[in-house]
């Protein structure tokens, strides 16, 4: 027979790592810096993609779709894989803000790589790396010119 104290602290320790724990399974990118798994939406930590209606100019000076674009890589990135995520934090709107991984590989950083998103400092300054070697690289949208998401954002009303 389980005690009351017992079966409280199993039912605490369940709901504490259910909280904050583990995020696993097959995921489904909603735009370039979220995704779902389960019904669950996921922020990927410390990094920011463009808007799903964001635009930035190729090296040609052609107008692309970059917010589409980005959203496209996550999706490359998570597809046909289980995918774990394990939770920093949740933001203003209680949405699970975690840092994500397909196998050995970090998607947040291969998103920063990929030059389809840019760290978010003020969260950490893990990905400073990833975006040197995207920029030198001319992966992504530093290919041409682009406006940093959280600014497009702010001059679109957005925040």
């Amino acid at each position: 027979m389980i005690r009351p104290l017992a079966l409280t602290l199993v039912l605490f320790v369940f709901a504490f790592s259910a909280e904050a724990g583990e995020l696993s399974g097959k995921a489904r990118a909603i735009d370039g810096d979220t995704m779902e798994i389960g019904g669950i939406q996921v922020r990927l930590y410390a990094i920011d993609a463009p808007e799903l209606k964001q635009t930035c100019t190729s090296s040609k000076g052609k107008e692309q779709q970059c917010g589409d674009l980005a959203r496209q890589m996550l999706d490359t990135l998570v597809k046909n894989v289980k995918v774990k995520c394990k939770e920093s934090s949740r933001d203003k709107d209680r949405t699970i803000v975690a840092s994500c991984f397909a196998g050995p590989f970090d998607i947040n950083e291969q998103m920063v790589a990929s030059g389809w998103a840019l760290p978010l400092v003020e969260e950490s300054d893990i990905y400073l790396r990833a975006e040197k070697f995207a920029r030198a690289r001319l992966e992504g949208m530093w290919r041409g010119t682009f406006i940093p998401p959280w600014q497009w954002r702010k001059e679109n009303g957005l925040e």
